[in-house]
């Protein structure tokens, strides 16, 4: 059967509705008149009470305050036709002395000199490797910043970039220390030190909120070791700020610094530091890393931060939780998670 073309029609105009057609009612339809005009009224939101603000979410474009004696910081602009100090973000209000700024409700990791950060590796180059640590940008690890093996300090040679990808490769985990930041916002990373490098024997987690708030926060210590309960050993437990988290089984060091000195343990380096196998694990303590990361996530879930202090008294009480139950499920969402929060909480 032959397949005929035909040509397109024009479109039948639209008949006006019967509620815009007639003229002699003098009500109004949707905010428009009947008779066609808009009705135009003021569409500026009025000013937020600030301490009320602070347990709320702010949109963007909800206007803080007008008072001349605030000043705006991130997540906040003025309109240039208004002195209005108006949100461009969601997320929450802070006050610091006079300065009014909005912390997004979820964001890229901002690096700062000086943070621990767990990243991982997604490209090697020539003479350096790009690692994602979450933030905008990827950072940087140059093969100067890095120990090789045998402590050698000596200046890289072209040896050392062909046996590149023996000390990091893509999809290793490694713990870093931001060491400068670019013009551009690029992070450059070191490893120079016994506590940085790969990671192996443990489990990676990812959280959102980073720097403050909820999820990971900035404190005086980002990594620690505890006690295993159930017969597991002891468990290391690494925040990095960017809101990578690694959860490992605790292997004491082969060299003491009591042994060698502390300005002499470099020297001491063997290539397992950058070996990607694993040792063993018993189940007791795998079990316990698994619960250590269903605690974490509970706090995430129900907006507390995650530090040393929230993460073990958190730990303690889900082996209790654990205790009361007869199969002891490693489980902590939805009721189990919020009887969690609610017990750090003290509610």
């Amino acid at each position: 059967m032959p397949i005929t073309i035909l040509q397109p029609q024009p479109a039948a105009p639209q008949q006006p509705s019967a509620a815009y057609a007639g003229s002699d009612s003098d009500s109004d339809f949707g905010g428009v008149d009947v008779q066609g005009d808009v009705s135009m009224s003021d569409s500026r939101q009025p000013a937020i009470d600030l301490e009320d603000a602070m347990d709320e979410i702010l949109t963007p474009g909800s206007i803080i305050t007008s008072n001349p004696q605030w000043m705006r910081g991130h997540g906040t602009y003025v309109p240039t036709s208004t002195s209005d100090i108006t949100s461009s973000l969601a997320g929450t209000l802070t006050k610091t002395n006079k300065l009014l700024s909005v912390r997004p409700l979820r964001a890229r990791y901002t690096p700062e000199i000086g943070d621990l950060v767990v990243g991982r590796i997604v490209e090697v180059q020539a003479k350096r490797w790009r690692v994602d640590v979450a933030a905008s940008q990827l950072a940087i690890l140059a093969i100067s910043a890095i120990n090789l093996p045998g402590g050698i300090l000596r200046k890289r040679t072209e040896t050392d970039e062909l046996q590149i990808r023996s000390f990091f490769s893509e999809g290793d985990l490694v713990v870093a220390e931001v060491q400068q930041l670019h013009q551009d916002g690029a992070a450059s990373l070191h490893t120079r030190s016994l506590k940085y490098g790969k990671l192996r024997n443990g489990v990676f987690v990812s959280v959102s909120g980073t720097g403050g708030g909820a999820g990971v926060v900035r404190s005086k210590r980002q990594v620690w070791t505890l006690d295993g309960s159930n017969g597991a050993g002891k468990i290391d437990l690494l925040l990095g700020v960017n809101g990578y988290i690694w959860i490992s089984k605790h292997f004491e060091s082969e060299v003491s610094a009591e042994a060698t000195g502390i300005n002499r343990m470099e020297e001491n380096i063997s290539s397992k530091v950058y070996s990607s196998q694993n040792d063993q694990i018993d189940v007791p303590t795998m079990r316990e890393i698994a619960r250590l990361r269903s605690v974490i996530l509970a706090l995430v879930e129900h907006g507390l931060k995650v530090d040393e202090d929230t993460v073990t008294r958190g730990y303690s009480e889900a082996v209790e939780l654990g205790r009361e139950s007869t199969d002891d499920d490693l489980y902590l969402g939805g009721e189990k998670g919020r009887r969690l929060a609610d017990i750090l909480t003290g509610r």
